[in-house]
């Protein structure tokens, strides 16, 4: 039998505790680490409340029930893109810096705290309670046989109800109009501030082509197409949707709103015990003048409210695309008359320099018969007193004379300007 050989088990030597320090930093990774996806909203009701929140993809989805595609538009990636999308409960709205997730009855706005947004916060925060307000004005807590509830969930008497509906614009549209109001006030103030820097520039360079000026000019033209591209691009996003009924019905979220309450509340009072009941809210809901109202109001092709809104800020870009095609027009001048100017220059450079080549040919045959009459060349003219200043001077008055009958030539060709 072989020998059994036991192995002594080494005694476990407990590790030394974790430093409070280290354990600290540890759970602030973890916890960092699984915020990585998190980002920056505020949420704002129609009453102008509002609070900061940190939220991933997931919570914003689950929110406002909309695709994870849809909230890449509002990623870094879409930036400098304009769109207007809209969802079964949420328009997502992405104009400049602009980003948010609209419902019916509030607004989820990401990186509330980034300095172009600011302006954006506080028109909502201004705004919104005074609109909420005048729709509050026509809310009362009686029940008439014409009634219906509101998106706020406050009962409404029925032709005031669908009156002050038509007259007020639903929350949606209500922050799609301040949006778009910000927007377009800070492009105009882009486009002001851009023709104020560029036409003294412009009129600078048409006096003075120099390296500064045009570098300047040059730099303005940059910003001027980086800022038409911008402006083109709400604009034509409006266009789009002016040219779209059935997409402007979409963004009808308050009225979709109100057809799924009216949708549970005639199901519910559809019950086997409650058909009596059912039957008198129905007599009430299709009664008279307020039934009528209620029946435009919700009506899904109706999207006058909407159209006249995008009209008014689409008419406001156009005007600002105007402006900016004629700073564009303006520069496009300017290059031209500096262009002529620099041909102008170009043209008298050549002509001084055929000036040039012109006297360098007449001098240049005086010195080849002054080099005829410096070779050893036996000449009786050489022993003649007094001969060196007559031939000299003839020879210098045939070379102005060759110079004239040259010139003359080139200007009778119109080589050269009068």
């Amino acid at each position: 039998m072989g020998k059994l050989t036991l192995r002594r088990r080494k005694k476990a030597v407990p590790l030394p505790p974790i430093p409070p320090v280290i354990e600290v930093a540890a759970v602030a990774a973890s916890v960092k680490k699984k915020a990585g996806g998190a980002r920056l909203w505020m949420r704002m009701d129609r009453l102008g409340q509002s609070e900061l929140m940190e939220c991933d993809k997931s919570v914003i989805i689950k929110r406002v029930s909309i695709p994870t595609r849809d909230l890449r538009i509002l990623g870094p990636i879409f930036s400098h893109s304009s769109s207007i999308l809209a969802r079964e409960k949420a328009m997502i709205v992405n104009l400049e810096y602009i980003r948010a997730i609209v419902t019916a009855e509030e607004v989820l706005l990401l990186d509330p705290l980034r300095q172009e947004v600011l302006p954006f916060v506080d028109q909502l925060r201004r705004q919104l309670p005074h609109k909420s307000s005048s729709n509050h004005v026509a809310g009362q807590m009686v029940p008439q046989d014409t009634e219906m509830q509101s998106p706020t969930g406050q009962w409404l008497r029925g032709p005031e109800a669908a009156e002050s509906l038509q007259d007020e614009l639903p929350f949606e549209f209500q922050v799609l109009e301040i949006a778009l109001e910000v927007v377009c006030t800070y492009l105009d103030s882009s486009v002001a501030e851009l023709e104020r820097d560029a036409y003294p520039a412009l009129d600078e360079l048409a006096i003075n082509v120099s390296t500064k000026n045009l570098e300047h000019v040059r730099g303005l033209k940059s910003n001027l197409t980086r800022l038409l591209a911008r402006v083109q691009k709400v604009r034509d996003e409006i266009e789009h949707l002016l040219d779209d009924n059935e997409d402007m019905a979409q963004l009808y979220l308050t009225r979709k709103w109100i057809q799924n309450q009216q949708s549970e509340a005639l199901s519910a009072a559809l019950a086997p015990n409650s058909i009596i009941s059912s039957a008198t809210h129905l007599r009430r809901l299709s009664s008279t003048r307020s039934g009528s109202l209620v029946s435009n109001y919700l009506n899904d092709q109706d999207v006058e409210d909407l159209e006249m809104l995008l009209e008014a800020y689409f008419t406001q870009l156009d005007g600002i695309r105007n402006k900016i095609l004629s700073v564009r027009e303006y520069i496009d001048d300017t290059e031209d008359y500096v262009n002529i100017q620099l041909d102008n220059q170009r043209n008298e450079l050549i002509q001084l320099q055929l000036t040039m080549t012109i006297a360098s040919f007449a001098i240049a045959v005086e010195t080849l018969a002054a080099g005829i009459f410096g070779m050893n060349i036996p000449c009786t003219w050489y022993r003649t007193d007094g001969i060196f200043g007559h031939v000299v001077g003839v020879m210098t008055a045939a070379c102005v004379l060759l110079f004239i009958l040259v010139l003359g030539y080139a200007k009778w060709k119109k080589l050269l300007g009068s």
